[in-house]
């Protein structure tokens, strides 16, 4: 994908954080618990930190002219099963969503190492 495409999804990625942070605080706050909602909490805050990252990824990958796709497809990946499953886990209370949690975890750590290893060995110099 390009550097645009990329822009696209982490700005998708945003939005659909902010949108699950306000369907949590107004239209789930009745219904779930304190509990749940901060899981959500956690799924929104930690989705629009990484899809920031996806947006800055697809600048910087323009910037050095290298490719980020791994990084980027890490972060992707790592949003979704990360937020995703913590989303899935507060809604339906279904306990086994908590195991793919850390899954979505180490793909976002994945994505940092990711980044440093490519900047590093990147031939340029800004």
């Amino acid at each position: 994908m390009n550097v645009k495409t990329w822009i696209c999804v982490g700005a998708l990625l945003a939005l659909t954080s902010v949108v699950m942070g306000a369907f949590a605080a107004h239209a789930l706050k009745a219904t779930l618990s304190d509990y749940a909602l901060n899981i959500i909490d956690t799924g929104a805050r930690y989705q629009m930190y990484h899809a920031l990252a996806i947006i800055l990824v697809s600048l910087v990958s323009k910037q050095l002219n290298i490719r980020l796709y791994m990084t980027q497809a890490c972060f992707t990946a790592g949003i979704v099963l990360f937020s995703g499953s913590l989303y899935l886990l507060a809604i339906t209370e279904l306990r086994w969503f908590a195991y793919i949690t850390p899954i979505g975890g180490m793909l976002l750590i994945l994505a940092w190492v990711s980044l440093i290893f490519s900047v590093l060995k990147a031939n340029t110099h800004v």
